[in-house]
């Protein structure tokens, strides 16, 4: 391996070529490498859905994310805008490790708006990998081709969100050729960004519904909640109690905890933020909230 963050060639022929591609023949012969590739003994997922996901998608493929990395899952997907960035995000603030495949040349970052994201992975964080070489443009018939690479690379896939025509059915069709897991987050009937996924449900993908699920599928437990320890330690007033209470590791709204505990709205705001402050809360989205996780 080179320098870290340079391009580095890894072929077919070397000890280093992921072992969980060599079973396809359709895989490239090189992987075009910045960071590092994913680790053998570690399991992985690939978390997939649609760029133009709404808020309930982002926080799914956030958490999700987050979860899985924070128990020791390594996370795969394509650095495209929506669920993949909030996947990457996630795995990154759980402290895990997270894989891009590229449709493009590894040495662009596509989209732009994804160079902070890009910067981390490559720079120590995981790693970009593509079968296009350096200034191999993002060409639209690039990204169905690499779906095959990130589903091969994944021991489960899940998609969070997908149309009834979209790449991310793509993804899921090439892990179920692979014999890999496929899961999917339920979504509201008549929702179009939920049609793909609930029809992959229909068929036979597993329901994600939890993280524990997922875990179970991939032959571990997972690690032991400390925010009751946590919890434990503070002394909080009993509407504090009653806000915290309801929350859990998906996220709320200010909204959903008013109809939850009848507390005035501006009092929740403040208590948001106080236990917000004392590290008991997160804000993984905007204006959305949630225990703090693991």
């Amino acid at each position: 391996m080179e320098e870290r963050g340079k391009l580095w060639e890894c072929r077919y022929t070397e000890e280093a070529y992921p072992n969980r591609l060599r079973p396809y023949g359709d895989m490239p012969k090189i992987l075009y490498v910045r960071g590092e590739l994913p680790g053998e003994e570690k399991k992985t997922a690939a978390i997939v859905g649609a760029r133009d996901c709404s808020r309930y998608g982002a926080m799914q493929a956030y958490q999700y994310a987050r979860e899985l990395a924070e128990n020791g899952i390594q996370i795969i997907s394509g650095l495209a805008r929506g669920v993949d960035s909030f996947a990457h995000k996630g795995a990154l603030d759980g402290g895990g490790y997270t894989f891009a495949v590229m449709g493009c040349g590894g040495d662009i970052c596509y989209p732009a708006q994804n160079r902070q994201l890009y910067e981390c992975m490559k720079n120590g964080r995981g790693g970009i990998l593509s079968e296009f070489p350096d200034k191999t443009p993002p060409y639209g018939r690039n990204f169905p081709m690499r779906n095959r690479i990130i589903s091969g690379l994944a021991d489960l896939v899940l998609v969070v969100e997908a149309r009834e025509r979209s790449g991310s059915l793509i993804t899921a069709g090439y892990a179920l050729d692979q014999g890999k897991p496929v899961y999917a987050v339920p979504g509201r009937v008549g929702d179009l960004l939920s049609q793909g996924t609930n029809r992959l449900i229909a068929d036979g993908a597993g329901l994600a519904s939890s993280v524990e699920i997922l875990l179970e599928e991939l032959g571990m437990m997972p690690k032991g909640q400390e925010d009751l320890g946590q919890i434990s330690k503070i002394s909080l007033a009993s509407q504090e109690e009653m806000v915290y209470s309801c929350l859990d590791l998906q996220p709320k709204n200010i909204e959903e905890i008013f109809q939850e505990t009848g507390l005035d709205v501006k009092e929740i705001a403040g208590i948001l933020l106080k236990l917000e402050l004392e590290g008991l809360i997160e804000e993984p989205v905007k204006n959305y909230y949630a225990r703090a996780g693991g």
